[in-house]
């Protein structure tokens, strides 16, 4: 099963569009997942049409239309493993023990809000990914979204796209 993570798109304010390699990605993705702060209904339409199935929450940016679509948290099952989705995970220090303590029952959580990627595992085994953001690289070298796999009951083949 092919995933595809992103967040923080900001559209259409850091960008008019998302990016062709992104966009080129999600024929190829069973599960689309966005840690919200999309900002613009219109990229939550395109992603609802395109997608086999998307994941999404809402995120601090996202105004009513967006919190009435989209939930604060998402869950989802998916080749044995359990994922949630936040926006928001506070500091990085002490991320990784604050929420695993917040999701015990997970696996993967997939979060966005700093637009830094972010790849750890929390004690216990909690797997935290940030994709970035395709769009506002903020203070980041490029901007970056990512894929991965479930292979097996595993989290496999993790992959931090840069655009340039």
């Amino acid at each position: 099963m092919r995933l595809l993570l992103m967040s923080d798109t900001h559209l259409p304010r850091r960008a008019k569009r998302l990016p062709d390699p992104l966009l080129a990605e999600l024929p190829r993705a069973d599960v689309v997942f966005h840690a919200g702060d999309w900002v613009d209904t219109a990229t939550l339409d395109l992603l609802e049409d395109r997608s086999r199935r998307l994941v999404a929450v809402y995120g601090n940016n996202d105004g009513p239309e967006l919190r009435a679509r989209l939930p604060e948290v998402a869950y989802a099952e998916l080749g044995g493993l359990r994922f949630g989705v936040v926006h928001e995970t506070g500091p990085a220090r002490g991320r990784e023990a604050r929420c695993a303590a917040r999701f015990p029952e997970l696996d993967v959580l997939v979060f966005g809000h700093s637009h830094i990627p972010w790849d750890t595992v929390a004690p216990g085994g909690l797997r935290l990914l940030n994709p970035g953001s395709p769009t506002d690289r903020r203070r980041q070298p490029h901007h970056t979204y990512l894929t991965a796999a479930v292979t097996d009951g595993a989290l496999t083949d993790v992959t931090l796209h840069r655009i340039t």
